[in-house]
């Protein structure tokens, strides 16, 4: 560090620590970026019964319900999973 700085033993394991958390934070927005970017792709994704689209004269508004419903069901089963196979 700078001169006449002196760091115990403590303090650098702190450092070592959050610099793993940056690195591990980097790879999940990575992560994250590359399937958001893969989801537009998708051809039924935005698209699927239920999936409100109101358009009118200079105003368009779009909630995918039933796409965001089936993302949820999905990611919670992904996650339930992972956690019940974590747990042996």
């Amino acid at each position: 560090m700078w001169p006449g700085w002196r760091l115990a033993e403590g303090e650098l394991a702190m450092f070592d620590e959050v610099g793993k958390g940056l690195i591990l934070m980097g790879v999940i927005l990575v992560l994250l970026g590359g399937l958001l970017w893969l989801a537009g792709r998708v051809p039924f994704l935005g698209r699927l019964p239920g999936d409100i689209h109101i358009q009118r004269d200079g105003f368009s508004c779009f909630f995918p319900l039933a796409t965001s419903l089936l993302l949820s069901l999905l990611l919670t089963l992904l996650l339930n999973l992972r956690l019940l196979l974590g747990r042996k």
